[in-house]
């Protein structure tokens, strides 16, 4: 076992930060239709006229205000997950690597499992593996990094892709094919 390396742990900083920098824009929205919600409230309940048809868009508003709450919750969930994982140790094992096919018991866009296996052949742990190909069952030998929730991050030294070595400031750009020549 080792500790997430400070440069590990700025990559997905960086990711959480873009992803957090993305959940504003649901966020300030949601803060909008909360305002406009409770400021025809307000105007429905204290107006002189009769204007019980703004109930209507108090629902609407309160409705959108909720939905967009939950999205930029949603967006920020995952990427908070992981940086709290880094606070956990990235296991070393040297042992062996297994791929096997799909079973009764996998999801739809699952094309089988990996996992990481001591000398013994007990498995230490195994992930879902989603792609076009159908996994083979396979056994190789391989030393290995790897963190429960991230999965390999290295197979006899070589990065995985699980993890990259860097990534820009708050992710942006990461997508541009330059970019992705460099990891």
């Amino acid at each position: 076992m080792r500790a997430w390396r400070p440069n590990e742990r700025l990559v997905v900083a960086r990711g959480f930060s873009g992803r957090f920098v993305t959940a504003l824009e649901p966020a300030v929205i949601a803060i909008l239709f909360a305002a406009f919600t409770f400021g025809l409230d307000n105007v429905r309940r204290h107006a002189a006229a009769d204007l019980n048809g703004y109930q209507y868009f108090v629902a609407l508003f309160g409705l959108g205000a909720a939905v967009f709450t939950l999205y930029a919750i949603a967006l920020v969930l995952a990427p908070l997950r992981a940086l709290l994982e880094t606070r956990k140790p990235i296991f070393i094992v040297d042992g062996y690597l297994r791929t096997r096919g799909r079973d009764d018991w996998s999801d739809r866009d699952t094309s089988g499992y990996i996992a990481v296996m001591l000398d013994d052949g007990r498995v230490a742990c195994e992930w879902p593996v989603h792609g076009d190909t159908e996994l083979v069952y396979a056994v190789h030998p391989a030393y290995m990094e790897f963190s429960e929730f991230g999965g390999i991050h290295k197979v006899d030294g070589q990065g995985t892709g699980v993890l990259s070595d860097e990534m820009p400031p708050f992710g942006v750009g990461i997508n541009h094919p330059l970019w992705r020549k460099r990891s």
